[in-house]
Parts: C-alpha cells; structure tokens; sequence
C-alpha cells in the first residue's frame, strides 16, 4: 500500500465538504463551482479506493472511511493555515498587534499610543483587550503584556515593573482624609482584579501595614480595575489604586495619593512574545519604547516607603 498523499486540492475539497456536510456550501467557501469540488472528491476516492461521502438526494454523509479521514485532515489544514499565517508575520515589519488586559490597555496604552505612532510611523499599532491567554499562532498576536504569576516557559518573558498600590482620591478629598486613620470615615472602593492573587494588596492589607483599624466591608466593587479608578476620580470614594493604571491620573491631578505607604503586589507584568521574535524589529522597537515609558513614570514612587505583600504576613 502506497503512503502517497493525494493532491492537496483534493484533501482540501473533502475537508470542506466534510466539515459543511454539503457540496454547495464547500464551493462557495473554496470559491469553486459545485462541479469542480464533486471532481476533486472523485478523484481523492479513485485515488483512496473507496467512497468518503453517500450522495443522498440533496445531502451527503460520510461513509467509514471518510469519518476516518475528516478530523485529521481538518487538524492538518488548521495547523497549515496557521503556519502560513506566522511565516508571513515574518516578513510583516509594519504591523504589530499587542495584546493586554482591558485596565492596562485603556490606561496605560492608549494614553500613549500617539506618541509611539510619532516616533515609529512605519508601524502600525493594533491593539486587541483581553484577559484571555492568547496563541500567539492562531490569534496572529505578536506580543502580550501580562500581569500576573503566569508561567511563561518557552517564551521570551521579561518582567518590565512591579505592581504597587497607595490610597489614591480626588483633590476634593484629600483635604477630608489627610490622614491614613481618617480613611475609616471614608467609602472604600474596591478593586477586585487584584482578588487572584495568593498574597493579599486589597484594603485589609494596606490598613494593616498603616496600623489603621478600620470596617472594609462597604463600598462599591469592580472586577476591572481601571472602573475603579475611574470611579475614584469621579470622587465616589477612595481606592486602593494600582500605580501603573493611576500614573497618568496622578500626573494631570484628576487623582492625589496622599500617604507615604505603598503595598508591592507579588504579581509582576511582563513583556511576552515568541522565543526569538524579540530580535525582530518592531517588537524590539515596541520593546524598548515600554521600557523607556515605564522610567519616566517611576517618579510617581519618590519618596514613598513600599512594603512587600510578604512582609505583612
């Protein structure tokens, strides 16, 4: 028995038709006429020895052997499809898709992305927002900024900042709260993106490192933490804000972080792509323009005495 391939045009009928379960759905997809699949499968049968569909009046199905056949080849064309679709990522220096959580994309990435569009005109910038691991293959990302405890083997992974949190309020406010002890009068907001993690950075953990006692129980909870900032700008209450996600807030005054004491998150974000696709260049381009943002912002930390989530236990 011979272990010849048929021809890919004709495994590529049969797996459109298997799929669709109907010829004339096949050849629209496949942009071919009806008559022109039909051929392909008769002759990937002639070449098989036997049948792989029952033609029935106006439906097909599949026989034994073309069940047999079906998943494999539809495996085998998603994985061809796929690395077709990255090899030509290769030669593809003008795009560059990045994907980050909704929080960091919205207030971190997009207050910055004219000012990557300025310095590098010959790459276009997409963004795409999710908390969902991507494949950077099959959902034709080049890279992800990730915040968290991820285990990123096999991948190019570099740790670009920490994470920490500070009491952060309207203007309006800090005059009210100007003293950590004061905050017990105060409605909380909660960010509750932060609840994954194994060490807690939530309000309980930063009034506890400032010896404060104080009911968290109240208050408005958001699962995205760039709400609650928003919240808190708009002067519902005071949040736990995350620096990275307030930087620009704190910078223009829309938010103030009055105290001393910053709680460090255990998680870290991250810089992730492919293993080797850090050398291309416009990742490597992207790359050392996160890095050079992320130091100018640093100095919204002077001054400031940050304590590990660790060190509270």
């Amino acid at each position: 028995m011979s272990d010849r391939l048929p021809p890919l045009t004709a495994l590529r009928a049969f797996e459109a038709a298997a799929r669709h379960m109907s010829f004339q759905r096949a050849a629209a997809e496949l942009n071919v006429t009806p008559a022109a699949l039909s051929y392909q499968i008769k002759a990937l049968e002639a070449d098989l020895g036997q049948p792989v569909f029952r033609r029935l009046n106006r439906a097909v199905e599949l026989t034994e052997a073309g069940r047999c056949l079906a998943p494999g080849a539809t495996d085998a064309f998603t994985t061809l499809s796929a690395a077709w679709r990255s090899t030509k990522r290769l030669t593809d220096s003008g795009v560059l898709t990045v994907t980050a959580g909704p929080a960091f994309t919205s207030k971190w990435l997009a207050p910055r992305m004219y000012d990557f569009a300025q310095a590098h005109e010959e790459i276009d910038l997409r963004f795409s927002a999710t908390l969902r691991i991507v494949d950077f293959d099959r959902d034709e990302v080049d890279v992800a900024i990730r915040f968290g405890l991820g285990d990123d083997e096999g991948m190019y992974s570099r740790p670009i900042f920490d994470e920490w949190m500070t009491p952060m309020m309207a203007p309006r406010l800090a005059q009210e709260f100007d003293t950590p002890a004061k905050l017990a009068q105060a409605t909380f907001i909660h960010d509750d993106s932060v609840n994954f993690l194994n060490l807690p950075t939530d309000w309980n953990a930063w009034l506890k490192a400032a010896k404060v006692d104080a009911d968290t129980s109240h208050g408005p909870r958001f699962s995205q933490a760039d709400h609650a900032i928003d919240a808190a700008i708009a002067g519902a209450g005071v949040v736990l804000g995350r620096a990275s996600l307030a930087t620009r807030a704190l910078e223009d005054g829309q938010l103030v972080a009055p105290f001393e004491l910053g709680l460090i998150s255990e998680a870290q974000y991250r810089f992730i792509c492919p293993l080797g696709h850090e050398k291309r260049p416009h990742i490597a381009a992207f790359e050392a323009w996160v890095l050079k943002e992320i130091q100018t912002s640093k100095h919204i930390a002077d001054g400031r005495t940050l304590i590990n989530a660790s060190d509270l236990l």
